[in-house]
Order: C-alpha cells, then structure tokens, then sequence
C-alpha cells in the first residue's frame, strides 16, 4: 500500500475556527530539575524511610532512579498526534472494524506514583484510511509513560485517535491492576479496574459497542 503522509487536522469549534489545542493532542510542557537536583531528591526520600544512604547497596541509586524515571516517564517527551500522522488510503474499500487487542502496558498513578500494569483493546471504524497498526500501540505508551489516571488515559488514547485519525468512531477498554491497591491501602491483589470510552458510531449504536465487546470476548475464548 502507498503512505500517505499528511498533516492532522486542525482543532476547529462550532463556526470553523481554530480552536485552543486540546491537551492530549501534545506534548505536555515540562519546567524540568537538573540531574543533580533530581538525585538530591532520591536521597532525601531514602534518608526519609529510614535508611543509610551512605551504605554501598544506595550509593549510585538516586542516578539509577533518574535514568529509570527517565524512562519510565517518556511520554511526556511524545506528541501522541505526531505518531498517527501517516495513514494509508489504498485499502480496498475496507471499512470494518480494526481492533488491536492485548496492548501490554504499564503507567503510574498519579496519585501515589506507584504502578498500574494491564492491558488496553482498541478499535475504530475507518472513514477511508487507516493507519499502521504498531501506531496505535505507541499512542498507548505514550499516555502510559507519564502520571496517569485509569479513567483518564482511556479517554486520552480514544481522543487523540478520533482528532486525527477522523474515523467513524473509536471503542477503548482497558483493564489493569493498581499497586496502589494491592501494595498500600486496602491491600487487595489481583483485582481489576475496567474502563471503557466510546467516541462516533461507537457511542451512538449500542449493536456497534457491543459487537466490540463481543469480538473481544469470543477471541479470548
């Protein structure tokens, strides 16, 4: 198939003018700390929990855990827009569902920073063009890899695909586990969190949503 590269479209209101970009569509603007402040940082949280920073196991974690936040939290350096830029038109006249299930993922709550591990299924209904299937699962890490919300991040992934992408609707689920309740609190393990957005033809016809959730089940089987 030929790429087609182009542009995503502009955020538009009611009357057809340029409208405040939304903020999932971007790469959210970060007043970053130096090295040296962020490993100054680290040894205060482990002078705080009691132990010997000055012991030879703790000496080189706070560039340990720099480097790993680094990482960890990427996503704050992507634009998920930019990953679905290019899309392909050539596609036969297909204009089914395209569902990419069991996208692995692992975020951090926003809360108490600790992780959220699970899965997200997605789906959308083209409107003459689609786009590269590992697209969809970078779109997903990008929003797992910064301070989440469960609730917020499946909106984010339905959002940023429906804005560029312009398909005839898109269906998110995801499914996790929050350490922040399995490791602290309540303390329950192995409990999941369901979430679930629908944009287009998706929210508007209750058969689409639930052939979605239906080809979900039956794959799994």
């Amino acid at each position: 198939m030929d790429a087609v590269i182009k542009n995503f479209p502009p955020h538009t209101d009611k009357g057809g003018k340029d409208a405040e970009s939304k903020s999932f569509m971007d790469k959210p603007f970060t007043d970053r700390p130096s090295q040296e402040e962020v490993e100054a940082a680290v040894r205060t949280l482990l002078r705080w929990t009691g132990d010997d920073i000055s012991r030879e196991g703790l000496i080189e974690t706070p560039q340990r855990v720099a480097k790993a936040y680094r990482e960890m939290f990427s996503g704050y350096d992507q634009c998920p827009a930019e990953e679905l830029g290019r899309t392909f038109e050539e596609v036969q006249g297909y204009n089914d569902m395209v569902l990419i299930k069991d996208i692995s993922f692992h975020s951090h709550c926003e809360h108490h920073m600790v992780p959220i591990i699970g899965k997200a299924h997605v789906a959308y209904l083209p409107d003459g063009k689609v786009v590269g299937l590992s697209k969809i699962a970078r779109v997903v890490d990008i929003f797992a890899r910064r301070l989440q919300t469960q609730e917020s991040m499946t909106a984010q992934i339905a959002g940023v695909i429906q804005e560029v992408l312009q398909p005839r609707g898109v269906a998110v689920l995801i499914e996790a586990e929050h350490m922040c309740m399995a490791m602290r609190g309540i303390r329950k393990q192995g409990s999941t969190t369901l979430t679930t957005t629908f944009t287009g033809a998706y929210k508007q016809d209750l058969q689409e949503q639930a052939r979605f959730m239906t080809m979900l089940r039956d794959i799994r089987n």
